[in-house]
């Protein structure tokens, strides 16, 4: 009787070191199938299925690691991230992650979580970039600070700086004021607002 090839039915975990040490790449879920013939490397899980790279977690009902050194990473299914360092937690419909680059993009109902900075943001689309710690919203973006909510179709989040650029309709609420422009600038720090282009608001006193 022949056995099927790379598949356990049982949970499991692989750990992988990538060449040079600079990064352990472990996975594990309830199923596993897959094959390394060149050019068509792929590693199928299914099932409380998750990934460990560097400082990043990922959880999904299924995750497909394809390429070169485990490179791409496709999560499908109540996807879930958190990476570790920074404590940015991210839900969604589904990722892709490249680990060379270190890039997350986020398709579907999506959610970020910095708790660090203490900003909860949402979208249907988010690519986030954990080296250059940039994240880019797309369509529906909702960001939540303290009292302050800012909404637009597009919007660019500087980590580092603490940055909010905002366009695509954007309005900015805090409290009971409300801000309105063709492109807005938060500091999320202070709070402070710039706005430029079709300026408009109401202050309340």
């Amino acid at each position: 009787m022949r056995k099927p090839a790379a598949l356990l039915a049982a949970a499991f975990l692989c750990v992988f070191s990538v060449p040079g040490g600079a990064d352990t790449f472990t996975f594990r879920a309830d199923r596993m199938s897959g094959g390394r013939a060149s050019g068509r490397e792929v590693t199928v899980l299914v099932g409380n299925a998750e990934v460990r790279s560097d400082n990043l977690v990922l959880r999904a009902g299924r995750i497909e690691i394809r390429g070169d050194d485990n490179q791409f990473i496709d999560c499908m299914g109540s996807v879930e991230g958190l990476e570790e360092e920074k404590d940015i937690l991210f839900k969604t419909d589904r990722l892709r992650y490249d680990r060379k680059l270190k890039i997350a993009r986020l398709e579907g109902d999506s959610t970020l979580e910095d708790r660090k900075n203490e900003i909860v943001a949402r979208g249907r689309f988010i690519e986030y970039d954990d080296q250059a710690e940039i994240t880019v919203f797309q369509i529906s973006v909702r960001l939540f600070k303290n009292d302050m909510v800012c909404r637009s179709e597009y919007a660019v989040y500087r980590r580092e700086e603490k940055l909010l650029d905002l366009s695509g309709f954007p309005v900015v609420f805090k409290k009971d004021d409300e801000f309105r422009a063709d492109r807005i600038r938060v500091d999320l720090d202070t709070e402070d607002v710039t706005m430029e282009g079709a300026v408009s608001g109401s202050i309340k006193n």
